[in-house]
């Protein structure tokens, strides 16, 4: 059952508090990274709810510098795991290794075991890898040997696409895209964005020797993850939330035909689940302790794009995802 109502009120100081938790891990990440406000959004609503990402984007638009940065500024275990077809899920996961010395086998375990996970070009991996990764993702936990090891505390993966290129790719299944909360596709920087970046390296802001101090304690993120929990929602906006979800299975009925033609699928409950978490999450980085439909609005592309299952027409007669999405979004009800 979805929570609609907080189990305590939220003080003042609390959400102040957090919200200075939240300005500096913004700061941080402004002083690396140049432009990218939605990816700096959508990794804060990931790290402040236990989300995963899905990002698909071309090569060089700041995915491991944002990642990176996010994760030195909390003070976080960071990996970057870089995708190839011949990736073993021990090679993510962990395995165990003979020591000829003592006769006994020694449990190494594998790079997930980190708070932040860059898991760059997943689709590059075969489905076996895909699969360990995402069981680790949903499970919180590792086994190796018949021994469980959990993961650690706050836990983030930032999982990346290449769209341009296809060949040695493992497409990921629809099931297994589901389990990412969001899925945001980043643009190219504007001329003055790009000036920028050209700037800062020149000042050498992306050097080693120029690490920031952390902004924020990992303890000081897990605070604010319980205060995420407790954000209050209407139940006004939770049935907004579900008659969103519910359209997209009942397309037909409430927007135009054609559009309602290139769903085959809509989307599952996890979306719902994705809309309440992520919208709290939003509430708190602008400020409030409650949810307001502008939040559910905000996050719609990146909760559905990657949920709704578009035809062989809609890829021929190339329609964006989110023309279907924004389409609705226009046929609810706003409370």
């Amino acid at each position: 059952m979805l929570q609609t109502s907080a189990p305590a009120r939220i003080e003042p100081a609390e959400l102040a508090r957090a919200q200075q938790v939240v300005a500096n891990i913004s700061r941080s990440f402004e002083a690396k990274v140049v432009g990218q406000s939605r990816l700096r959004e959508s990794l804060l609503v990931g790290l402040l709810t236990g989300g995963h990402i899905l990002l698909e984007s071309v090569p060089g638009l700041a995915k491991t510098t944002a990642a990176q940065t996010v994760a030195e500024a909390v003070s976080a275990e960071f990996r970057r795991i870089q995708c190839t077809p011949d990736l073993l899920p021990s090679d993510i996961v962990g395995t165990q290794i003979y020591d000829a010395a003592k006769g006994t086998f020694i449990t190494q375990l594998g790079p997930v075991h980190a708070n932040i996970i860059l898991l760059d070009e997943i689709n590059r991996s075969s489905a076996k890898t895909q699969s360990a990764m995402l069981e680790a993702m949903q499970e919180r936990q590792t086994s190796i040997g018949g021994q469980e090891y959990k993961l650690p505390s706050p836990f983030l993966v930032l999982a990346t696409q290449n769209p341009i290129e296809q060949e040695g790719t493992y497409q990921l299944p629809e099931a297994q895209m589901d389990r990412f909360m969001l899925k945001d596709v980043l643009d190219y920087p504007s001329p003055a964005e790009e000036t920028e970046i050209l700037r800062r390296i020149d000042a050498g802001i992306f050097t080693a020797e120029q690490k920031p101090a952390a902004a924020a304690s990992l303890d000081a993120v897990v605070g604010v993850q319980d205060l995420v929990r407790r954000i209050y929602i209407d139940p006004a906006v939770i049935n907004y939330i579900v008659g969103l979800v519910f359209v997209t299975r009942n397309a037909e009925q409430y927007i135009d035909r054609r559009l309602a033609g290139f769903i085959e699928f809509g989307a599952s409950p996890r979306a719902s689940i994705a809309f309440s978490q992520a919208a709290r999450a939003v509430a708190l980085l602008n400020g409030r302790d409650h949810v307001i439909p502008e939040d559910v609005k905000s996050l719609a592309h990146r909760v559905l794009r990657h949920r709704l299952i578009l035809g062989f027409d809609a890829v021929a007669e190339q329609v964006p995802v989110e023309t279907i999405i924004d389409a609705v979004v226009a046929s609810v009800q706003t409370p």
